[in-house]
């Protein structure tokens, strides 16, 4: 077993995630949050003194073997958990730290189970970090450290991409690991960006469109705000909407949509039957709801595909109260809850 390994792995990673905190600091020293500042400031102090001393002793065998990538995957994501909880609990946003541990854990696995009673008194800066959680977790932190880390240039490291990456079969898109995590984690923030530049475009404000584009994006569905999506306009809907099927589609088939293998998408049974039950979905529950959104075509169809997308690809965001619509409208979810997003995906699912 190489120890040193794992450890300057595990180093790397806790390092990544104390960077990715600079921006919520920002956030509350913008908004004057003084207990969210300090915060995040002795938590990124303490992970850049307890872990940077492992960046300088590098392993001197770097073959990578499956139980190491398996182990590095396993104890990254309880550490990462365990850091990410410590400026909620510091801060008082969430006095209990076996709660805050639950909600980032919730974030960085994408669940979007929430103990948070309301978010209207929490911090802005507190409120960015947990939606952040969403958009780190979906890709994996491990994808981006592979993308950063020159010694992931060697084929071994690929065990710790099958080990972070959802579906039953992960290969690398190109020879090289380092290469492929960066064209997964180029595509994945190209289209997070984008998400982020339509929501704006819409009107929706920036903090909030920065959060519900990494929650779609992760397909967590953590809300920045108490009342969820009932705040924004149908034009937010439906690119959110939009962007829910998005992420649940294998980021393989973006890479083959790039490089123009129009043959292989085409022949890829996964994608087509992923589409085919989202239209089906669609087709089911927009006329059974047709009578409860006063016969109005448009917004039934809305309703009917926000809640596809979002259970299809287990986001979990909710525009309406769907235990209201008829039986047959709830079997469907059901099932698509069950069918989940693409493999290869930031979906979840079987």
């Amino acid at each position: 077993m190489n120890y040193r390994m794992i450890l300057y792995y595990l180093a790397a990673t806790m390092l990544v995630v104390a960077v990715f905190m600079l921006p919520a600091l920002l956030i509350s020293f913008i908004f004057h949050e003084t207990s969210a500042v300090i915060a995040f400031s002795v938590t990124i102090a303490a992970v850049t003194v307890i872990c940077l001393p492992f960046l300088f002793r590098k392993p001197k065998k770097t073959v990578m073997r499956a139980r190491e990538g398996y182990i590095i995957t396993a104890i990254a994501w309880i550490l990462v958990s365990l850091i990410g909880a410590v400026p909620l609990w510091m801060s008082k946003t969430i006095p209990n730290y076996i709660d805050a541990l639950f909600e980032t854990a919730s974030g960085f696995t994408t669940t979007g189970a929430s103990i948070m009673p309301t978010l209207d008194f929490a911090p802005k800066g507190m409120i960015y970090w947990r939606s952040f959680t969403h958009w780190l977790g979906g890709m994996g932190v491990l994808v981006f450290l592979l993308a950063l880390t020159p010694s992931s240039s060697s084929g071994d490291s690929v065990f710790i991409m099958r080990a972070e990456s959802p579906g039953p079969q992960v290969s690398k898109l190109v020879p090289k690991t380092r290469q492929s995590a960066q064209i997964l984690y180029k595509i994945y923030v190209g289209m997070t960006i984008l998400q982020i530049v339509l929501l704006l475009l819409g009107g929706m404000p920036f903090l909030d469109a920065l959060e519900i584009s990494f929650a779609t994006a992760g397909t967590g569905g953590f809300s920045c705000n108490s009342a969820g999506m009932a705040l924004y306009t149908p034009y937010m809907l439906w690119v959110i909407t939009i962007f829910m099927i998005l992420f649940g589609v294998n980021f393989g088939i973006y890479y083959l949509l790039i490089m123009r293998s129009f043959k292989k998408i085409k022949s890829n049974e996964e994608i087509r039957y992923y589409f085919l039950a989202i239209l089906a979905a669609i087709a089911i529950i927009t006329p059974k709801i047709y009578s409860i959104y006063h016969h109005s075509f448009g917004d039934a169809l809305l309703q009917a595909s926000f809640q596809t997308a979002s259970i299809i690809s287990t986001t979990g965001f909710a525009s309406a109260d769907f235990n209201t619509w008829p039986t047959v409208c709830k079997m469907t979810l059901l099932l698509l809850m069950i069918l989940g997003g693409c493999a290869g995906s930031t979906g979840g699912g079987i």
